[in-house]
C-alpha cells in the first residue's frame, strides 16, 4: 500500500520484493500495526517523509534473505521491525546514548518504506528478535505502542500515581507494564467514552473519567498520549507538587497558554522523541514476564484504509494491525 502524497488514500501497488543491503534483512512481513504517527504523516503533519512511500513502523516478519554483514539473524527468524531505522552512530547524541535525538537518524515508514507491504528491507541493527510468547498480530504493537510507552513510564522516574490521557494502543500496554511495577494508574478518554473507561478499568486502572474529569486524588506524573495540546493544562490541573507532564506523541496540537500557578511548585514537563534500541533491548526482555499482552483487531492489509478511518475515529479497542494472509 503506497501513500503517493499527502491527504490521499493509500494505493493498492504491484511492488517489486526489495534486495537486502550488505548490513540488511530481507523481511517476509506477517504483521504491521497501524499507528497514530501513520495517520500524522498520511495527513501531511509530519512534514519530511519521501514519496512514494510505504507506511508503517511496527512490523513483525520472516527472515528471507540476509546481506553479508549480517550475523545476528538467519534466514527463517521472525523478527520486529520499529520507527527507527538507521543512525548515524558518530554524532554526539548517538555518541551519548541518544541515538533518538540523531540528527541524520532514518525512520520506518517515513524516511524509509516501510510495513505496509508483503515484503521490506531493513538494517538488521535496529530489528528485534520477537519473543514466542506473542503472535505476530499480537506482537506488532509492541514495536511502537509497547516502546513509546515504555520510554515514557520510564520518564516518570519513580512516579506511584500516574494518569494517561489518551487511551489507546500505547496505553492499554503500558498500563500493564506500571501495574506490574506497583503503580497505580488513572485513565483519561474521550468525555462519554465509556467503552474506553470500563476497557482501562478492566486492565486494573483505579479510576477512568473524561479528560476534563479531576482524578480522586492528586498525581505525581501524567503521560499523554493524545494528540491534543489543549490536555497539557488539564494535565498540569491534575498533578500534585514535583509532578511531570510526559507527551508521548510525535506530533501534537499547540499548547493553549495557561497560567504559571499551573507549572509552579516544581511541576515539569516533557516530550518524548523515538526510541533507542537500548528500550527495545529492555522493553521486549520485560514484557513476557510482565506478562503485556495485547488487544488486537486485525485487518486484511487490503484494508489498510479502512483500518486508519476505524483507528482515526478511536473505534479500536486496543490496537489495530494490518495481516498479510498472501504471506502465511
Amino acid at each position: 500500500m503506497v501513500l503517493q502524497k499527502p491527504r490521499q488514500p493509500l494505493q493498492l501497488t504491484d511492488l517489486p520484493i526489495p534486495e537486502p543491503g550488505p548490513s540488511q534483512v530481507q523481511i517476509q512481513i506477517r504483521a504491521c500495526a497501524v499507528c497514530r504517527t501513520d495517520l500524522h504523516v498520511i495527513d501531511g503533519e509530519l512534514t519530511q517523509p519521501k514519496f512514494p512511500l510505504i507506511p508503517g513502523h511496527e512490523i513483525v516478519g520472516l527472515v528471507s534473505a540476509i546481506g553479508n554483514e549480517v550475523k545476528n539473524f538467519k534466514i527463517g527468524d521472525r523478527v520486529g521491525v520499529p520507527w527507527l531505522g538507521w543512525t548515524c552512530g558518530v554524532c554526539q547524541y548517538c555518541k551519548s546514548g541518544r541515538e533518538n535525538l540523531c540528527e541524520s537518524a532514518l525512520f520506518t515508514g517515513y524516511t524509509l518504506n516501510g510495513g505496509y507491504a508483503e515484503y521490506t528491507v531493513a538494517d538488521h541493527r535496529f530489528c528485534f528478535p520477537i519473543p514466542a510468547l506473542y503472535s505476530d498480530a499480537e506482537a506488532a504493537p509492541l514495536l511502537c505502542a509497547g516502546l513509546i510507552g515504555y520510554r515514557s513510564l520510564m520518564k516518570t522516574g519513580d512516579a506511584r500515581r500516574i494518569g494517561i490521557y489518551g487511551f489507546g494502543a500505547a496505553a492499554h500496554i503500558v498500563t500493564q507494564v506500571a501495574i506490574a511495577q506497583g503503580r497505580s494508574i488513572y485513565a483519561f478518554t474521550r468525555s462519554g467514552d465509556r467503552v474506553g473507561q470500563d476497557f482501562a478499568k478492566s486492565l486494573g486502572a483505579l479510576w477512568a473519567g473524561g479528560s476534563e474529569s479531576a482524578p480522586p486524588e492528586k498525581l505525581d506524573a501524567a503521560i499523554i498520549f493524545a494528540p491534543a495540546g489543549e490536555l497539557v493544562p488539564l494535565a498540569l490541573k491534575a498533578l500534585d507538587r514535583g509532578g511531570i507532564v510526559v507527551c508521548g506523541g510525535i506530533h501534537m496540537s499547540d499548547i493553549p497558554s495557561f497560567p504559571y500557578e499551573l507549572l509552579w511548585q516544581e511541576r515539569s514537563i516533557c516530550s518524548v522523541a523515538n526510541l533507542t534500541r537500548r528500550d527495545g533491548h529492555e522493553f521486549f526482555a520485560l514484557a513476557p514476564k510482565v506478562p503485556v499482552r495485547t488487544t488486537v483487531e486485525t485487518f486484511p492489509l487490503i484494508d489498510a484504509n479502512r483500518a486508519l478511518e476505524a483507528f482515526r475515529h478511536g473505534k479500536i479497542k486496543g490496537a489495530a494491525v494490518l495481516v498479510n494472509n498472501t504471506t502465511q
